[in-house]
Order: C-alpha cells, then structure tokens, then sequence
C-alpha cells in the first residue's frame, strides 16, 4: 500500500499540487494501477518482437505552400510589430535566453 508521503513524492514529481483529499483518492488509484503493472509483468513476452506503437500509423504530409498576403496587409503588420529588424520580426525567446 502506498504511503500518504509517496503519493505526495509522485505528485511533486509529476508538478502536481494534491489537497489531502485528492492524495487519498489518487493514492487508491495509483495502487490499482501498480497492481495492474504487476499483472502485466507475469505475462512471457521473450517472443513478442518490440514495436514502437500498438498499431501501425502513416504520416499524413501535406505540402508547405507559402500563402502571401496583399502588401498592404503586409505593411501593417510590420508597421504594428515592436520588434524587428528589416523585414524580420523579433519574438521573445521560447527556451533559453529572454529576450533579445
């Protein structure tokens, strides 16, 4: 059975904030899905060969096709854009470095 202090380890880990009503809810939840888990490791599997998905998929490209828009448009956008250098615009950055 899981400890009250484990389910709050997993949620800290998983960046979840638990009320002490939803760490015993899910500590139930979470010890019927290690049950489970545990069933699943009874099962003989050296003969099944690893697959990376349970069913086979096929991407579905489409081609990039670069739609302009009237140069009045065009303008505007730049015109009302804070940053930018030419005809570049300067976003802040996603990961790393703030700003520019």
């Amino acid at each position: 059975m899981l400890s009250t202090n484990e389910v709050k380890h997993i949620a800290a880990l998983s960046r979840l904030r638990l009320s002490d009503e939803d760490v015993e809810k899910y500590r139930g939840q979470l010890e019927a899905i290690l049950e489970y888990v545990d069933k699943l490791r009874e099962l003989d599997t050296s003969g099944v060969p690893e697959v990376a998905r349970g069913i086979e998929a096929t991407n579905v490209f489409r081609d990039d096709l670069v739609e302009l828009c009237d140069p009045d448009t065009r303008e505007r956008i730049l015109k009302a854009f804070p940053r930018r250098s030419g005809d570049l615009l300067q976003v802040q950055a996603v990961f790393g470095e703030r700003g520019l």
